[in-house]
């Protein structure tokens, strides 16, 4: 892990992830698949977490009051699960195919969203149910890959939160799941010295892109951020099922 090529594609990399802490949608997404570039997959999973991690506590200072708390609550739960069951199957779990699955489900729900410009219907209410099937998928999909934006928006757009109180549930929900996934990723090996010294480095382009996100979230309008979060969802998605077919 040396190399211009290899630090540039990491600084981009930090750089996503902390645009997506700042609260552009999905962004954050972008980063294991770029650094996937000049390095294993799994490889940049555990040499990103720390960076998510940081990342992370800029976004919880940004939106700690901006955030539904039943939906919250909900996620956890769900995602405390998720991660549980990632964790149990890892040495048996096929990452391309969860890969693939969590971007046909997110594109299909995304253009679902497009064509038919479901932007004017009636919120939902978040039920435990729906919820806590979605939120262990959330969690199971972002420990094997930090992909669980998919899963996690498939639940979350329908109820219709206003822009900051999506965005500061969406940082902390998923600050929580990143949190939780450490003691595990430590432990399956994905931790180590020198990825953490690489990781230190590449906090710094992320911080100043979570403060650089923040700014940004707050001059769009409302409506155009959700149409943003959708389309965002797609061009992930697509990716996502890219990648997922071509490990195969």
């Amino acid at each position: 892990m040396d190399g211009g090529l290899f630090w540039a594609l990491a600084v981009v990399a930090s750089v996503w992830v902390g645009l997506g802490k700042g609260g552009l949608p999905v962004v954050g997404m972008l980063a294991v698949p770029t650094l996937a570039l000049v390095i294993s997959p799994i490889t940049a999973a555990g040499l990103l977490l720390p960076v998510y991690v940081v990342s992370d506590m800029l976004g919880l200072y940004a939106y700690r009051r901006e955030f539904d708390k039943r939906v919250l609550m909900i996620m956890m739960v769900g995602m405390t699960v998720g991660v549980a069951v990632g964790w149990a199957t890892a040495r048996v779990t096929s990452e391309p195919l969860v890969t693939l699955i969590v971007g046909l489900i997110g594109a299909s729900y995304a253009l679902n969203l497009l064509l038919k410009a479901k932007y004017d219907g009636p919120a939902k209410t978040p039920h435990w149910p729906g919820g806590l099937f979605w939120g262990t998928v959330t969690g199971f999909t972002s420990f094997v890959s930090h992909s669980g934006g998919p899963p996690y928006q498939i639940w979350v757009l329908p109820l219709k939160l206003t822009k900051s109180v999506f965005v500061g549930t969406s940082v902390i929900s998923f600050a929580y799941v990143n949190a939780i996934k450490l003691v595990p990723y430590y432990f399956l090996g994905q931790l180590s010295l020198s990825n953490l010294k690489i990781a230190v480095v590449l906090m710094i382009p992320a911080a100043i892109a979570v403060m650089t996100g923040v700014r940004l979230v707050k001059v769009l309008p409302e409506a155009l951020f959700f149409r943003i979060v959708t389309w965002a969802l797609l061009v992930v998605s697509l990716r996502l099922i890219w990648q997922g077919w071509a490990s195969y």
